[in-house]
């Protein structure tokens, strides 16, 4: 079995990725350490997290995840890029301090992945309208600037606020000068609520019946505040 190198957007490997091929472990192995399943743990290295069914779901794999691997709480900072402190004199590891180096990395990363800062709005009608549940609101994540990596991270923090993730793929061109979401008739409340989490804007579609099916057209990274 060959090692595998999962890429993040810029051509260098994910934390998770890099922590596994430090140990020469291959997904296969690691998949059988966390008692997850290979698939799932390409999920995670790929930032894919939007593919398992619940959030909570995504976050218990990614514990796993560190806790098969050992990670200690310093190389669980050094991974997610915080500050590292000095090595004590004595390191005395133990099962505890394993535990807790596993949450941090699971928290850090799948917080890091999932969720942003939601934008102050004005209030409208839209804010007190009796709407759908959002696990109930199919969501489409189009790919409109031709970077797969950002739209995946975006239909990551979709699912993360309970949507249903029913396809991420091409949009028509990768023109699209700003991340939106497209509504059909009807349907302008769930695009709104949908919209001012992810700090974006909406748009309507012409035609379409029948329940509501939104469409997120993800245009190119503005940068950390997006």
């Amino acid at each position: 079995m060959e090692l595998v190198h999962p890429l993040e957007p810029g051509g260098e490997e994910s934390p998770l990725a890099r922590a596994r091929l430090h140990r020469q472990l291959t997904v296969e192995e690691t998949a059988k350490r966390a008692g997850l399943t290979a698939e799932e743990v390409r999920w995670l290295e790929e930032g894919r997290v939007y593919r398992f069914p619940k959030p909570d779901d995504a976050l218990i794999a990614t514990a796993l995840y560190a806790t098969a691997l050992a990670i200690d709480n310093r190389e669980a900072r050094e991974l997610a890029g915080l500050p590292v402190p000095l090595q004590p004199v004595e390191r005395n590891p133990v099962p505890r301090l394993l535990v807790i180096g596993g949450v941090v990395i699971a928290l850090v990363l799948f917080f890091t992945l999932l969720f942003v800062m939601r934008s102050p709005g004005k209030s409208s009608q839209h804010d007190t309208a009796i709407l759908p549940p959002p696990w109930r609101i199919p969501i489409n994540v189009l790919n409109g600037s031709g970077d797969i990596n950002y739209t995946r991270q975006i239909a990551s923090r979709i699912g993360a606020f309970g949507y249903t993730i029913k396809k991420v793929g091409r949009a028509d061109n990768f023109t699209y000068p700003q991340t939106a979401v497209y509504f059909p008739p009807k349907c302008e409340g769930v695009a709104f609520r949908l919209a001012k989490q992810l700090g974006v804007t909406t748009k309507p579609l012409p035609g379409g019946t029948g329940a509501c099916q939104l469409y997120v057209i993800v245009g190119p990274a503005r940068g950390p505040g997006e």
